[in-house]
C-alpha cells in the first residue's frame, strides 16, 4: 500500500485568531505595577549573591538561582541600549506608527527594560543617550503607566 501522505495534496489556510485573555503577574509583578501607578516609581528585584538588579522585577535570579526579595528603586533615568524604529501598523502596537521602542538601562538595574520613546526626533536618536520616564497623569497600574522616555534635556 502506498504511503497515504503521497496522495494528499498540501494546502495552507492562512488566519488570525483573537483569544482574549486575563493574566495574572503574581506577586511580584503585581508590586511594580502598583508602585508603578500609586507612586510613580520604577523599582528592580537585587540578588543578595551576585548583585544584580532585576529589572522588570523577577523572583529568582536567573544567574544563580537564588530568592530575590530585596526591592532596590532604579529610576526614572537611564541609558538607552539600542533602539528600533516602527513604520509598520499591527493591532498589537501601542500606537500608530511610526514611533520607536528602545531597551533602557535604568541607573540602578542590571538588565533592560524595553519602552517606548518619544520627545525625540528619529534622526536624533543614539545609543548611549540619556533617558528619563514620563508617567501618565492617571495610571492604571500597568507598564503603559509609563507613558514613554524622553530624553534628558542637559
Amino acid at each position: 500500500m502506498k504511503n497515504w501522505l503521497e496522495t494528499v495534496e498540501s494546502f495552507v489556510y492562512e488566519s488570525r485568531i483573537k483569544v482574549p485573555y486575563t493574566w495574572s503577574v503574581g506577586e511580584v509583578g503585581s508590586r511594580f505595577l502598583i508602585e508603578l501607578r500609586d507612586h510613580k516609581k520604577i523599582y528592580g528585584t537585587r540578588c543578595p549573591k551576585c548583585n544584580r538588579v532585576y529589572l522588570p522585577p523577577k523572583k529568582t535570579c536567573g544567574q544563580c538561582f537564588s530568592n530575590l526579595h530585596e526591592w532596590v528603586e532604579v529610576g526614572p533615568q537611564g541609558t538607552l541600549i539600542t533602539y528600533t524604529l516602527v513604520h509598520y501598523e499591527s493591532s498589537v502596537m501601542p500606537m500608530k506608527p511610526p514611533f520607536a521602542y528602545g531597551i533602557i538601562l535604568l541607573d540602578k538595574a542590571s538588565t533592560g527594560l524595553v519602552h517606548l520613546l518619544d520627545e525625540v526626533k528619529f534622526e536624533d536618536i543614539k545609543t548611549g543617550m540619556k533617558v528619563e520616564a514620563v508617567f501618565k497623569d492617571e495610571r492604571t497600574g500597568d507598564i503603559m503607566d509609563i507613558r514613554y522616555f524622553r530624553p534628558i534635556r542637559q
